[in-house]
């Protein structure tokens, strides 16, 4: 059985003291040791930003990414060794900023990929700029007058989107964090997990104690997961554009066992395999192969 330590590195984090960030380090680590999984079975691709420095702090197979792309190099490793067990983490910049492409066709896909977003509402690494997720009229570095456009919905993009298993955590509640990441990386199909992580330097607004007054467990108010209206009810709870900031739902908003992963339907993959595993080299007489060609 694995442990704690066995994930451990030489490098102690170096985010700021009371960072959200370190809740979800804690909870990965938690979700990795509850799944029995060993260091050598798990790659973590990282993004760009304060969510990318995790790199160093967990010891598995791990890639340090460009901004934006943690998807795109965590598909094709997947698509390689479907054995291995892929997990992507970003932040709210890197992951629905110049990431959003990817994270609507990676979902709509529905690859077996686990992707935890560290959303602290703010460029935290670059010093405080507004991202995607800053709630309107907060007043940053790079919006001194206020942000003027609605926040993205992550929850609720994710659901549209095809992701087969959409939730969301708080990493001041690091149990119900965990339990969450062990039930969506065990989720076949794509499984996002926006995580609320304040950052205690440069968002003043969307702190701990915020958090604390609005979050609460919607499995304990009985969602039903499986119940699409419901979930998107739940989605649109926050944020939302009438600009009530109440109720802040987390846990598992949606999931669905319904639709095959993209490995499963790939005709490539499911006649060869998953390139790890194939034979190099030409199997065929190479004279027959080039007569295609002729």
């Amino acid at each position: 059985m694995v442990e704690r330590k066995d994930f451990a590195t030489p490098v102690f984090p170096t985010w700021c003291p009371g960072c959200g960030n370190f809740g979800i380090w804690g909870a990965l680590k938690n979700a990795l040791v509850e799944l029995d999984w060993k260091p050598e079975e798990v790659l973590i691709v990282y993004g760009i930003g304060c969510s990318g420095n995790g790199a160093d702090f967990l010891k598995t197979y791990g890639f340090h990414g460009l901004h934006g792309r943690t998807l795109p190099v965590a598909t094709g490793a997947k698509l390689s060794n479907h054995e291995l067990k892929v997990v992507a983490v970003a932040g709210d910049g890197d992951g629905y900023g110049i990431g959003a492409g990817h994270f609507l066709h990676a979902m709509r896909r529905n690859l077996d990929i686990t992707y935890v977003v560290m959303n602290n509402e703010i460029y935290g690494l670059t010093t405080g700029q507004a991202s995607p997720t800053s709630e309107k009229k907060h007043k940053t570095k790079s919006t001194p007058e206020g942000v003027i456009e609605n926040p993205i919905n992550p929850i609720a993009l994710a659901i549209a989107a095809g992701a087969t298993f959409v939730a969301r955590g708080f990493s001041g509640d690091v149990k119900t964090l965990t339990d969450i990441t062990v039930r969506g990386i065990r989720h076949k199909g794509f499984s996002l997990i926006d995580v609320m992580s304040p950052c205690v330097t440069y968002n003043k607004i969307n702190t701990y104690d915020w958090f604390k007054q609005r979050v609460y467990v919607v499995d304990r108010e009985g969602h039903d997961p499986k119940d699409l209206h419901a979930a998107f009810a739940k989605a649109m709870e926050w944020p939302n554009l009438d600009g009530k900031r109440d109720r802040v739902p987390t846990g598992v908003i949606f999931e669905t066992d319904a639709y095959p992963t993209y490995e499963e339907l790939d005709p490539s993959l499911r006649r060869f395999g998953a390139p790890v595993k194939r034979q190099l080299g030409v199997l065929q007489n190479p004279d027959e192969l080039l007569k295609e060609f002729y």
